[in-house]
């Protein structure tokens, strides 16, 4: 069955580029358009979807604030936030709204198609390069944290578990956590699975925006 896309963007030129690049995918298809979040709330009450590529920036009802209401709606679609560069700082507030990732709106096609297809597949999409550049910018709006974070659970890792966790803040992949504590990517996507659970976070996406939250990284990538 196709991964069904609707596209919320009020630049109807972008919709059109994004539309044909999916149109030409088998295993895609666009079922639904809007113009802003206001818009996309309405159809998605009569329209099934599986994935929205939500712009942030709309009249109306920007995509922060849609894509905080689609999420709290039960089994909601799963939400990618567009993004460009000098508006990075609102992907945060996306992410914690319950996007499962951003990209950039210059993505190139092949990397767009792999983020829906991840994202539809359950996978969060944090772009490491974009990650490390998005966090460095919004960072210094975050608390600038103390020696020993103040979400309580965070106590409950086990050190190698705070090690992989401060590696996914910092926007790596399972495979480079793996080569760089020179372990299994398998082992690696069983340490983040904990991590998850004993947070009590839905995905990698959350466990970045938690560790800037807290302090246990900051700007640069430091932890």
């Amino acid at each position: 069955m196709a991964i069904r896309v609707m596209l919320v963007d009020d630049q109807v030129l972008l919709r059109t580029g994004f539309r044909m690049v999916l149109a030409a995918q088998p295993d895609m298809e666009v079922v639904a358009e809007a113009g802003d979040g206001a818009e996309a709330i309405e159809i998605l009450r009569a329209t099934a979807v599986d994935v929205v590529l939500m712009d942030v920036r709309m009249p109306r009802l920007d995509g922060v604030e849609a894509t905080r209401r689609i999420c709290a709606q039960p089994d909601p679609p799963k939400v990618l936030i567009l993004t460009t560069f000098d508006l990075d700082e609102y992907a945060f507030s996306g992410l914690k709204a319950g996007a499962s990732g951003f990209m950039l709106k210059d993505v190139p096609p092949g990397e767009l198609l792999a983020a829906i297809r991840s994202v539809h597949s359950g996978d969060a999409v944090v772009a490491p390069s974009t990650t490390r550049r998005l966090l460095d910018r919004f960072s210094p709006m975050l608390p600038s944290g103390t020696a020993e974070p103040q979400h309580k659970d965070i106590a409950r890792l086990t050190e190698r578990e705070r090690e992989v966790m401060l590696l996914v803040a910092q926007g790596l992949s399972n495979g480079e956590i793996a080569g760089r504590l020179v372990l299994s990517e398998a082992t690696v996507k069983t340490h983040v699975g904990r991590i998850l659970t004993k947070l009590s976070l839905r995905d990698r996406v959350q466990v970045v925006v938690l560790a800037y939250e807290t302090g246990l990284v900051r700007a640069g990538g430091a932890g």
